[in-house]
């Protein structure tokens, strides 16, 4: 197994390379289609990475991928599973490709949000479906009798 590169991104303007010792990947039976040989393959990966102690990451790298992915770690440790393919290589690659992607997205700062006020064909148009609304709502009601 190789290293993993992951490309750069806000974040990490050169990219990360975690180093293949540093994942751990398990293998497993699949559920779903796989013929003949569905009771022998074992292609279902399971790809983790313990975040605490990787050295691809720096200290605000980590401190912001383990604050971003805290739902899904145990511990420190992320894990990926892939099962969509029969094959075991296509699952490795997938996996490793998920990863990858979920670093990248973990370690990009948090953009600012800038402030906007809605325009004015937007209030316009808000309050003309309130004022249609209304009238339908009105015109459900029954006459008054005088």
């Amino acid at each position: 197994m190789d290293d993993l590169h992951v490309s750069a991104g806000p974040g990490a303007p050169g990219g990360l390379r975690i180093p293949a010792g540093e994942l751990a990947e398990q293998f497993s039976h699949a559920s779903g289609p796989g013929g003949q040989g569905v009771n022998t393959a074992d292609s279902r990966v399971q790809l983790s990475l313990d975040l605490g102690s990787t050295t691809a990451l720096n200290d605000v790298q980590r401190a912001r991928v383990l604050e971003r992915l805290a739902g899904r770690l145990t511990g420190t440790v992320l894990t990926i599973s892939a099962a969509e393919h029969r094959s075991q290589r296509r699952n490795r690659t997938t996996a490793r490709q998920r990863l990858a992607t979920l670093l990248r997205d973990a370690v990009a700062p948090e953009l600012a949000r800038r402030a906007t006020r809605p325009s004015r064909g937007s209030r316009v148009r808000r309050l003309e479906a309130k004022r249609k609304r209304s009238e339908i709502k009105r015109n459900r009601r029954s006459p008054h009798s005088e």
